[in-house]
């Protein structure tokens, strides 16, 4: 590796990701995992700032997983096993990632490790994510709609967009908090995207998607859509990509098609939709990474599923419309808080 390479937009980038998101200090004994088509320039610039914190640091480089989540466990070496579970801050650089592998989840029942899934985030990408936002201003954002959702567990949603998705469901309660810093052991995700969950069984309707990562992080050739009842019914569209969803989906469903897991809202006012950033993509404002399978918590499901990025979406909670082709509309502290969110080009 070639430290001499990380531009300086990267470095304080991954500046920001050490010290401010990460919470990295002194005492922290860092892993950064990546394989062999990670950008090396994010990896480079993420382990000189975790050194210049004086941080204990690692990078573990792998050849690319097949599958994610316990589909990965086959290709998990020994020494990668063991790192896993003996660091305090973890940046996974792996697309497919690590996250939901069988030592992925003994490391989160250690409650030792703060991991963060950063999978295919690009120098560019890793720029606009950490370099040109405002953490604090995005996190009110945050913080208020998750607050909004809360308090309207069992309630009814709508999601559509001008694409052709119309779907409902029962809005449930989330299953981890997702605070301003990771200071504690658990699961964090690049900021700027906040999830929703659906009553799994309850998704009626039509989604319809513009990329997807199933085996791999694609554009679709042709829109690619699911109707659901409860379960996903039908996959239509997508070219040669639907053979591949087909195959993902079943792998993820224990040989049958399941049903949507989570549903986000992109907040990031720096994102750019290119098509081939997974992490940045879905981030965009008013996108939704829709993941596909079955919830971890019922039997059979895990994070080897399938999402998919659906572009400018409307969203209704109990009748009441908070975004609006990708724009939050209300209630009104929230759309206060969503005004201010601004990139930063300096």
């Amino acid at each position: 590796m070639m430290n001499s390479t990380i531009g300086p937009d990267v470095a304080k980038a991954a500046e920001i990701l050490v010290r401010d998101y990460m919470a990295v200090t002194p005492k922290d004994s860092v892993l950064i995992t990546a394989d062999t088509r990670s950008d090396m320039a994010v990896v480079d610039a993420v382990m000189v700032a975790a050194d210049n914190v004086g941080a204990k640091t690692v990078v573990n480089v792998i050849p690319p997983l097949p599958f994610q989540g316990r589909l990965a466990d086959p290709y998990i070496s020994e020494p990668m096993a063991a790192a896993m579970l003996a660091c305090d801050v973890w940046v996974d650089m792996t697309f497919p990632y690590l996250a939901g592998s069988g030592q992925w989840d003994e490391a989160m029942k250690r409650k030792r490790g703060r991991y963060l899934l950063c999978a295919d985030l690009k120098a560019d990408s890793m720029v606009r994510m950490f370099g040109r936002a405002d953490l604090d201003a995005l996190y009110k954002v945050h913080r208020e709609f998750i607050g909004l959702m809360a308090d309207s567990v069992g309630k009814p949603c709508r999601i559509t967009n001008e694409a052709g998705t119309d779907v409902t469901f029962i809005n449930d309660k989330a299953p981890y908090p997702k605070p301003r810093r990771a200071k504690d052991p658990g699961f964090y995700t690049v900021p700027g995207a906040m999830a929703m969950f659906p009553v799994y069984d309850s998704v009626k309707g039509r989604i319809t998607v513009d990329s997807a990562f199933h085996e791999y992080y694609t554009a679709m050739p042709s829109p690619m859509t699911f109707e659901l009842d409860g379960r996903i019914q039908t996959v239509t569209g997508g070219g040669p990509e639907r053979g591949v969803m087909d195959r993902a989906l079943r792998r993820a469903g224990s040989g049958n098609y399941g049903y949507v897991i989570h549903f986000t809202c992109g907040i990031q006012p720096a994102a750019r939709y290119t098509g081939r950033c997974f992490v940045e993509d879905q981030r965009v404002i008013g996108n939704n990474a829709v993941g596909l399978g079955i919830p971890f918590w019922q039997p059979g499901g895990g994070e080897n599923h399938p999402d998919a990025v659906v572009s400018l979406q409307s969203i209704w909670v109990d009748g009441t419309q908070i975004v609006d082709r990708g724009a939050i509309v209300g209630p009104d502290k929230l759309a206060k808080f969503a005004e201010g969110l601004l990139p930063r080009y300096s």
